[in-house]
């Protein structure tokens, strides 16, 4: 199979300041989708400018035609499932079926205390991404859901027309650890990796590929546990935070020779971040897009 590339751009730059121009960008590049991240801020981004993912994402839909569109990715840190399946639906709608929700736990940082409650331990954290997962399945399905969990509860929310893509828009599920592999092997039409985040600091790129490795061993059990062929799940990549950093954007030779490595691996999707100027995702434009334009023939 053919590699995908894609791009995730991040919300910081205004619509009229050159946001719009990149996502029209990215179409014409040929990446295959552009996400952006589903935060209400991020790291060095705090604070500076960060526009919402929804009305982004939104904008975007309604700029490109053929793009595929996502969050990489949404967590339960500030969202409820029922307001937010309403908003997926209607993304859906007004992309003509090209949006991807990719979905994860979530982690410890701003976006987890903005909302004024106290940091979720680790294990509840793990039980809330697997609710909201679940109950998102059933909304984005159904056109009337009441549910009753441990942390979210729905009273015939309606979903009327539904998604355009049936049964649901499908989820890229983040996960790394058996709960959320568990996770992305039921409910998952694709399976998202950073990596193993304990390399980044001293690991070699070598030992990011064993873990790699790992990862996609344990989502096979997991697929192979309920009877499902792992092969129907889309294994994506999401650059920056393995130990290779950013010199796969260094040059067409080492993307393709990073690239290559993953797709050994049964990667099907490699996502690059769109160059920030002065931040960890700087890369020289001109590279960046020759990539874009010819790294996938040579991965075929």
């Amino acid at each position: 199979m053919s590699l995908r590339l894609s791009t995730v751009i991040l919300p910081y730059r205004r619509w009229s300041e050159g946001g719009r121009e990149a996502w029209q960008r990215a179409e014409q590049l040929g990446f295959h989708a552009a996400y952006t991240y589903d935060h209400l801020s991020w790291r060095s981004f705090r604070d500076g400018p960060w526009f919402g993912a929804v009305p982004t994402l939104t904008a975007a839909a309604a700029v490109t035609d053929r793009l595929r569109l996502g969050t990489l990715v949404t967590s339960p840190n500030f969202r409820h499932p029922v307001p937010y399946a309403k908003e997926l639906i209607s993304l859906d709608d007004i992309s003509g079926g090209r949006f991807t929700l990719g979905v994860g736990a979530g982690g410890s940082g701003f976006d987890a205390t903005v909302l004024g409650q106290d940091p979720w331990s680790p294990r509840e954290r793990a039980d809330r991404f697997a609710e909201f997962v679940q109950l998102l399945d059933r909304l984005l399905a159904s056109d009337s859901v009441s549910y009753e969990g441990d942390f979210y509860s729905a009273h015939e929310a309606r979903n009327i027309p539904g998604c355009v893509q049936r049964p649901r828009l499908p989820f890229a599920v983040a996960a790394t650890g058996p709960r959320g592999l568990r996770l992305a092997a039921q409910y998952g039409q694709a399976w998202v990796t950073t990596g193993d985040p304990k390399l980044y600091e001293n690991g070699t790129p070598e030992q990011s590929v064993q873990a790699i490795r790992g990862q996609a061993e344990k989502l096979a059990d997991a697929c192979a546990a309920i009877g499902r062929d792992v092969a129907a799940i889309d294994k994506v990549l999401l650059t920056g935070f393995t130990p290779d950093r950013a010199r796969p954007l260094e040059s067409l030779d080492a993307f393709v020779d990073f690239a290559g490595r993953h797709q050994e691996l049964g990667f099907t999707e490699i996502v690059v971040h769109w160059p920030i100027p002065d931040s960890d995702f700087a890369a020289d434009e001109k590279v960046f897009e020759q990539i874009a334009m010819e790294a996938a023939a040579q991965l075929r």
